[in-house]
């Protein structure tokens, strides 16, 4: 069932993306070289933590970190490590949840650690504009379909992770509908105002190919090449779509 939000539960929505958003914020700052990534994923917990809220990630179906945290060929799921020291040239995926008063904001970007090559460059650049082509989309009347048939369009002819999507976000971390980052426009459920939605293209350099590690979380692509992610939760309304993660 696709739910849509009453103002009432838009607020509190808006308290818990606004936390999100802050502790993505937070997460950048931390990521440097000589830092490991268990050490940002610490003060992601500890911000979250400090606004009364819990992170959405922590202990969801068993994942044992407050955030998700991805080095260069890490897609998604990358669980923060002491033995993981981020370096000049690294990019860093953090995707990060926030709940606070029963409701979930979700967000992700993917950093640069010091300089990083032209070609990874234009990864990321690319793939950013990709979810903002998506949330142009995201406008009553459209359907699913148009927010997945824009990301697509604009990351040719880079790699399409196909087997994660975005999704719906509320008192559950994800809600129907599911959002591929790919397919034909005009198809899926309509948008109709009060939907908040996670948009979320997440780019491979090459391939869409994916390969799942041993530890039963982490997602790397099948090529080792690296990959780029970019989230922001949304609130359609009857005029332009609000990005309520951000700041």
């Amino acid at each position: 069932m696709i739910n849509l939000r009453t103002q009432r539960e838009i607020i509190k929505l808006k308290d818990a993306t606004r936390i999100s958003a802050e502790a993505l914020r937070v997460a950048g700052e931390a990521c440097k070289a000589g830092v490991t990534t268990w050490e940002v994923d610490k003060v992601v917990e500890k911000f979250i933590v400090s606004q009364g809220a819990e992170p959405s990630f922590l202990n969801y179906q068993g994942f044992p970190a407050s955030s998700c945290i991805s080095v260069n060929d890490t897609i998604i799921h990358g669980i923060p490590s002491k033995n993981i020291v981020l370096k000049d040239g690294d990019i860093v995926s953090v995707d990060v949840g926030a709940k606070y008063n029963g409701y979930h904001g979700d967000n992700a970007f993917t950093f640069k650690v010091g300089d990083v090559s032209k070609d990874v460059e234009q990864l990321l650049e690319t793939t950013e504009k990709a979810l903002y082509c998506g949330i142009a989309q995201a406008v009553v009347g459209n359907r699913i379909g148009d927010i997945s048939h824009a990301i697509e369009e604009a990351v040719t002819p880079y790699g399409i992770v196909k087997e994660f999507v975005g999704h719906g976000v509320g008192k559950n971390l994800h809600e129907e509908p599911e959002i591929p980052n790919f397919g034909p426009a005009g198809r899926g459920p309509r948008l109709m105002a009060g939907m908040v939605i996670a948009i979320e293209p997440m780019i491979n350099q090459a391939s869409g190919g994916i390969k799942h590690c041993p530890d039963g979380w982490t997602i790397k692509t099948a090529d080792g090449k690296p990959s780029a992610h970019f989230e922001h939760t949304v609130l359609i309304t009857q005029n332009e779509p609000v990005i309520l993660t951000k700041l």
